[in-house]
């Protein structure tokens, strides 16, 4: 069975081609474009894991990871963060939560493709 990947992305154009790149690494895919609708889809569908922008309307994606922290069924889901914003700032805070991986926008197929697959914890990729 496929293994479904929830992005959350408030930018519509990248939100759509992060969608297309994932499909091609043979992922399911569900998308949110807040902060709300991230957490609303990610406890309708349950995903395998969490592709996760920080700037986001409707609770950044701290406030997201805040949520899924304190909701049982959303506790374990491995998220891995896409974000343009300085690592150094955000990764500290990122830690807390246990993130799998913080990415730099844009990230390559490979970098992306690998991060997830090691959250997922599935083999590497050829």
């Amino acid at each position: 069975m496929r293994k479904t990947v929830l992005i959350v992305e408030d930018d519509d154009e990248l939100r759509r081609g992060l969608g297309l790149r994932l499909r091609s690494f043979g992922y399911q895919v569900a998308e949110a474009a807040d902060g709300y609708a991230a957490v609303s889809v990610a406890r309708q569908l349950q995903p395998d894991a969490v592709l996760l922008d920080i700037g986001l309307p409707g609770g950044d994606g701290i406030t997201v990871l805040d949520r899924y922290s304190q909701l049982m069924q959303l506790a374990g889901i491995p998220v891995v963060v896409l974000s343009g914003r300085d690592p150094f700032a955000t990764e500290p805070l990122l830690r807390k939560y246990g993130v799998s991986a913080f990415l730099r926008k844009p990230a390559d197929n490979e970098e992306l493709r690998a991060a997830l697959a090691a959250a997922l914890e599935l083999p590497a990729a050829s």
